[in-house]
């Protein structure tokens, strides 16, 4: 529970009794290693701080391809919060990639924290333009050639190499397994 406390004070002051009331709102899960947070087609009902674990953005092509679209590991909120929000069906999964434990809040406790806090609504919109600004630098960039893509997510995600599947890996660089082992191998 501090880590999440000590996420949300970077962005705005919280009070002791604010505190107090955040830590009622909440409940601890736990997800298995591919269970899925939110599904596409469903509305997502809940916003999770990562206590432990990588969790993964992805979606389905019209052939049926898995596209990893961004990974969330420790200390990182996990919501799609565009339709959580407007409560619409979600068009992409979050999944773990690794067995996770999560502090969640329900939808129904995130929205009346912003009628019972003073500033709930500055703290929300702060860890989201965070989000999204990490979201929008760390996505690979596929004019690149592949080795460059991998060498840059090493860059940005250096604990995740050997904690995730390499499948969800290659699917992320938008390269098959084959191709990925023989990238690791050259530049080992």
């Amino acid at each position: 529970m501090e880590a999440l406390i000590n996420y949300l004070l970077q962005f705005g002051d919280l009070n002791e009794q604010q505190i107090e009331l955040i830590k009622e709102r909440v409940s601890v899960i736990a997800l298995r290693k591919d269970e899925y947070f939110s599904e596409a087609g469903k509305i997502p009902r809940q916003v999770g701080f990562i206590v432990e674990g990588v969790m993964r953005g992805c979606y389905y092509t019209n052939k049926g391809e898995e596209i990893t679209r961004c990974f969330i590991n420790e200390n990182s909120i996990v919501v799609d919060y565009f339709n959580f929000e407007a409560s619409t069906a979600a068009s992409e999964y979050i999944q773990a990639s690794t067995p996770c434990k999560l502090i969640v809040f329900s939808k129904q406790d995130w929205d009346e924290l912003s009628h019972t806090i003073v500033g709930w609504d500055n703290i929300k919109h702060k860890m989201v333009q965070q989000c999204l600004y990490r979201k929008s630098r760390t996505g690979p960039v596929i004019s690149q050639d592949a080795t460059t893509r991998y060498l840059q997510f090493m860059e940005n995600y250096p604990s995740l190499t050997n904690r995730v599947p390499l499948a969800y890996i290659a699917s992320y660089l938008g390269v098959t397994q084959q191709s990925l082992s023989r990238i690791r191998k050259s530049i080992r």
